[in-house]
């Protein structure tokens, strides 16, 4: 499958697509599982949501297929709708107190944010932000950045693994492995990473780990997951306290899984179609030789990005190999950012965001397979009439 393959996706044909990194795109077959899920749900549900009529055993199957794609063991995989569930379970499991500090970066997504300023304000615990040197450059340049935050009251270092407003990916494993050795919990947001970047989780070695599938890695939307190493999971309580739920953290789950697998995926009714779906969803990469395609992907997001820097005349927030492959955040000249969105969309067509971080205007572009050259072409123009920036050279 080259680049600029539309036909299997259920977007729009009207609207020029550039926005990838927020919710994602569902390729056909893939919707097409979800919904024979949906319908085997609803033709007999006390039957599909029995966990020994079947229901468990699918869930499992979904575990076992995805630890193979991001390097884990699938005991140590929880379902999750969403990577911001994953990591609320997270935030308001774990045991802070007053003074206890949050070591984050000036980067992380808002929604997080608040997360963490909820449990902050529940326990006394204290937020610690560390600003990120740019250009992002060096790897050992931003381990230093974090690790000078750090403190005897240190607790919880959590990161985003591929940044959501800025599209960096941030070198973690040596933040990652020093936290660790010093005894703080590692808490990573890797929303962006499944079916983006090549994941070892294992190897990494972070105590908790959360992902969306719904985003590169293809599947319908409400399929994410939780990884959590071994001896962290009793630490956790789910967000909902159900049947999957027992006292007991160190006996199997009472639904044949383990205790942590069980308390988080068994919460009281609710559609696990998405869920489901990623074998499918994980299949259909395989059988498009998505290597060649997210080459392909990642070429043409970084000439885009290299021709409006040059009429922007702003420098990148980072060297290539720091950044989102498919993703990169433009600076562009100051600008009512949501005049630009709305404008964007209304006279092009072109969805794409636009965000403001840290006082800079931001354009965030995504590129997907179903993206081609003519639509970076009409992004570079548009960009270019509304800001009033020189012509090329």
């Amino acid at each position: 499958m080259a680049i600029g393959f539309k036909q299997p996706f259920l977007l729009d044909p009207e609207v020029v697509f550039l926005n990838h990194g927020s919710f994602g795109a569902c390729p056909r077959p893939v919707f097409e599982r979800y919904q024979a899920w949906q319908l085997r749900l609803e033709r007999q549900p006390v039957a599909f949501l029995d966990p020994d009529r079947g229901y468990a055993a699918w869930m499992a199957e979904t575990r076992a297929a995805l630890s193979a794609e991001i390097g884990a063991r699938a005991d140590d995989i929880a379902g999750f709708t969403n990577a911001t569930s994953a990591l609320n379970a997270v935030a308001r499991s774990l045991p802070l107190a007053a003074g206890d500090e949050i070591l984050t970066t000036d980067h992380e997504y808002a929604a997080l944010d608040k997360t963490w300023g909820f449990v902050a304000a529940r326990t006394g615990a204290r937020i610690v932000t560390a600003r990120v040197p740019l250009p992002l450059t060096d790897p050992a340049a931003f381990t230093e950045a974090l690790m000078a935050r750090v403190t005897d009251r240190t607790r919880v270092l959590f990161l985003s693994h591929i940044t959501s407003p800025t599209a960096l990916l941030f070198p973690i494993e040596g933040a990652v492995a020093q936290a660790r050795a010093r005894g703080i919990w590692t808490v990573i947001d890797g929303a962006h990473t499944p079916g983006h970047i090549p994941l070892d989780l294992d190897a990494l070695g972070a105590d908790f780990y959360a992902g969306n599938c719904h985003k590169w890695l293809l599947t319908p939307k409400g399929a994410g997951f939780l990884h959590v190493r071994p001896e962290q999971q009793a630490l956790l309580d789910p967000l909902v306290i159900s049947h999957g739920w027992q006292p007991d953290r160190s006996a199997p789950g009472p639904f044949g899984g383990t205790a942590f697998v069980d308390a988080m995926e068994f919460q009281g009714t609710r559609d696990p179609s998405a869920w489901l779906s990623v074998p499918e969803a994980l299949a259909f990469r395989t059988a498009q030789d998505w290597d060649g395609i997210a080459r392909a992907c990642r070429d043409l997001a970084t000439g885009t990005g290299d021709r409006i820097a040059a009429r922007t005349g702003l420098p990148p927030l980072s060297s290539p190999d720091l950044r989102a492959p498919q993703m990169i955040a433009l600076p562009v000249p100051e600008c009512d950012v949501m005049w630009l969105k709305t404008r964007l969309y209304d006279r092009y067509a072109i969805e794409i965001p636009v965000l403001r971080w840290n006082g800079q205007a931001i354009v965030r572009l995504s590129v997907q397979c179903y993206n081609t050259p003519e639509e970076m072409d009409l992004l570079v123009d548009a960009l270019a009439e509304l800001l009033g920036l020189p012509v090329a050279a």
